[in-house]
């Protein structure tokens, strides 16, 4: 009840003042509760900053002077103060120094180091490790973080015929593309050719080459290493047509016929490309002509005669 006939007395004191201003200046203290005050109900003016005490910030922080310091006054920095350790305790015996023991021998030093940072640049391994293969915590990293992709050793080698850049037309343009012939091979009679697409070249090979080992074939050579008999394929607008031919003759071939060849092993052969010059479809050509050729083992056996036979 107190508070409200103070509220109610600072109130009407302030309406009562309000009157000797001039229209236009307001009182700042002159603030109501509500915007629209309804009149049953007195007019309360908020609190204002002066009538609530609050903490300021400059109590909570102690000042400078309120620090006790004291015990600095009687310590000089520039003094030298002797050092005086703790007695060690009884029965305490000191460890050997690093220099005092054994010195590491060589083996033991590179086994370490292989351990942490793997085999040497030398390529001996200290541990029995397999040096082709790197360790996945000595990986080197390309950008973005990505792990550079080591070459598959599975025997077969690989040789790109034609790199192009092709273009597709979409709805907003043009999408710029390269397109990649790999032709692998381990030169034992196994071979197989290959086409890519991407972005970026590398990319565009790699993918051409898990393609051509995808679609591996056996070429069938005698032991001169040539074909046991002429055959000829076609595949599109390209026709390549391949003979056997005498031992040191070599591979008298070109374009993608001759690659095909030289990655199955091939030493002694003739080829033409008589159609298209298109490097993928003559590539294409030359497998099809190789799956039509047959040994004569395969050929006397299917018919059940000698290979003796065969000739008469």
């Amino acid at each position: 009840m107190a508070t409200t006939s103070t509220l109610s007395a600072a109130h009407l004191s302030s309406l009562s003042s309000g009157h000797h201003h001039r229209r236009g200046h307001r009182n700042p203290r002159r603030v109501s509760l509500f915007a629209k005050p309804s009149s049953g109900f007195p007019k309360f003016p908020l609190l204002s900053n002066s009538s609530v005490s609050r903490p300021s910030a400059a109590a909570a922080v102690p000042r400078a002077g309120d620090i006790d310091t004291s015990f600095f006054d009687t310590v000089n920095p520039d003094a030298d103060v002797a050092f005086d350790p703790p007695a060690p305790p009884e029965g305490f015996v000191p460890p050997p120094s690093f220099d005092d023991g054994p010195l590491e021998a060589e083996d033991e030093i590179a086994a370490a180091y292989e351990e942490l940072y793997g085999p040497a640049y030398s390529g001996v391994s200290v541990l029995g490790n397999d040096v082709s293969v790197m360790d996945s915590r000595v990986k080197k990293t390309t950008g973005f973080g990505k792990v550079k992709r080591e070459k598959v050793k599975d025997g077969f080698d690989e040789r790109v015929v034609q790199v192009r850049r092709v273009t597709k037309v979409v709805k907003g343009g043009k999408q710029l593309h390269f397109r990649a012939i790999v032709v692998v091979g381990d030169k034992k009679g196994q071979v197989g050719v290959g086409v890519g697409k991407a972005k970026e070249v590398i990319a565009a090979v790699q993918k051409s080459a898990v393609n051509a080992r995808r679609n591996i074939i056996t070429v069938p050579m005698t032991k001169y290493l040539t074909f046991p008999h002429r055959s000829e394929g076609d595949y599109g607008a390209a026709k390549v047509m391949l003979r056997p031919a005498s031992p040191g003759t070599g591979v008298i071939a070109g374009g993608s016929v001759r690659i095909v060849l030289e990655m199955a092993g091939v030493e002694n052969a003739l080829g033409k490309q008589l159609g298209s010059k298109n490097a993928l479809n003559n590539a294409r050509a030359t497998v099809v002509a190789v799956q039509q050729m047959r040994q004569f083992r395969d050929v006397a056996l299917e018919r059940g005669i000698p290979m003796e036979e065969l000739w008469k």
